[in-house]
């Protein structure tokens, strides 16, 4: 078993400078299942790194509890935590062949006597040589089978006696991959892995991600910023600002039932479209005295809120351009618009209060910059937050 937990855990940096302490992670609980895909996003420093570097070993918290598989990590040494990670930089040895790089941690993960070590050099150095001047080692050999059985999975076969200079950069995190994946870790860790790739090999790579931890189901922690990487990637999301938990949950939960206000700009993209309202009725909101109306699943809470002003969410496909003007219509005027082949995204700015909202409409619909629309909003999407951003 390799489930993850974080009890209560801060990580506080002393001030340098005369500044300030600098607060990163705080008083954080979080629990990962056995063979359960983590995503962990969050703007730049909200602790997403950092937490890893916590599980990993290479930072101390400050306060709070760590455990894998229900061991104290807290106090060991990284190469005792049984973890493996995976860095933004691939972080290979230039002066390596990719089969070495891929056994680093194998050839590190025990003690060896001096004339172990002698004789693992020496199997290492007659590789090439004729058979009968090679050198035996039955450690080296188990490991150059599990080089060869991991550069298979990865297909790096034909890879294995290049060094890092000669390979693309897709290839060099298949390496730093297959390093991690070489020694059976518990947990894999994975900070960014994809965010120095272009967008086709990006999306070759993150495919090829999860389809191996699946087949592994190696307990995963996944770091990144990209939206598309956190939806499609993760059986749950974390989401992380200033160094708390906002809401952890599966990616359509997020999506659907944003926690608050700040989970509710951040998944999604493009991000919810926020609006004041007041609650007009048990089943109505007024935007800028225009009454709009809830569904009834949506509208429970309301009858005991009536006057209040309150932030109504509404995601791009919950607004559709309506033919003619109703009563419960907003008129709007186009004032930026984005051709993305599969849909178009337009910008429009409400004469009701003058927001500007977002909207998502088909590729073949007709529209231009400064052309006044009427928007239908569907009952169903309205998403109600209190004063202090909190989901009603």
């Amino acid at each position: 078993m390799a489930e993850v937990r974080f009890q209560g855990v801060s990580k506080i940096y002393p001030p340098r400078r005369g500044a300030a302490p600098v607060t990163v992670l705080r008083d954080l609980d979080l629990a990962v299942a056995d063979g359960e895909f983590l995503v962990l996003v969050g703007p730049s420093g909200c602790g997403k790194s950092t937490l890893l570097r916590l599980l990993a070993g290479l930072e101390t918290p400050s306060s709070g509890a760590i455990s894998v598989g229900g061991r104290s990590v807290v106090g060991l040494r990284p190469s005792q935590r049984d973890v493996a990670m995976v860095f933004q930089s691939y972080a290979l040895y230039p002066h390596l062949r990719v089969r070495d790089n891929i056994g680093f941690g194998l050839r590190r993960s025990r003690p060896r006597t001096l004339p172990q070590q002698l004789q693992d050099s020496l199997h290492q150095l007659a590789r090439g040589w004729p058979k009968g001047l090679q050198v035996p080692s039955l450690r080296e050999r188990r490991i150059e089978a599990r080089v060869a059985e991991v550069a298979g999975l990865l297909e790096l076969d034909a890879l294995l006696d290049r060094l890092p200079k000669e390979l693309s950069g897709g290839q060099k995190q298949r390496v730093a991959l297959g390093r991690a994946i070489a020694r059976q870790p518990s947990v894999f860790l994975m900070d960014e892995p994809l965010s120095n790739l272009d967008a086709k090999l990006r999306n070759g790579t993150r495919a090829q991600i999860v389809a191996l931890q699946r087949r592994l189901g190696t307990t995963t922690l996944y770091v990144t910023h990209d939206q598309v990487e956190a939806m499609t990637m993760g059986h749950r999301i974390a989401v992380l600002n200033q160094g708390r938990l906002q809401q952890l949950g599966t990616p359509m939960q997020l999506y659907r039932q944003p926690a608050n206000l700040f989970v509710a700009q951040f998944i999604g993209s493009p991000p919810m479209n926020l609006l004041p309202v007041t609650v007009a009725g048990p089943q109505q909101v007024a935007l800028a005295q225009q009454r709009l109306s809830v569904a009834p699943e949506g509208a429970a809470p309301l009858g005991a809120l009536l006057g209040q002003s309150l932030t109504a969410g509404l995601r791009p496909e919950h607004l559709r351009l309506a033919g003619t003007a109703t009563p419960e219509t907003l008129t709007a005027r186009i004032c930026h618009l984005e051709a993305l082949g599969n849909e178009q995204v337009i910008t429009c700015r409400l004469v009701a209060g003058d927001h500007l909202v977002v909207v998502r409409v088909p590729p073949e619909q007709t529209v231009h910059l400064e052309q006044k629309v009427n928007l239908e909003v569907d009952p169903a999407g309205w998403r109600l937050f209190d004063g202090d951003g909190v989901a009603i």
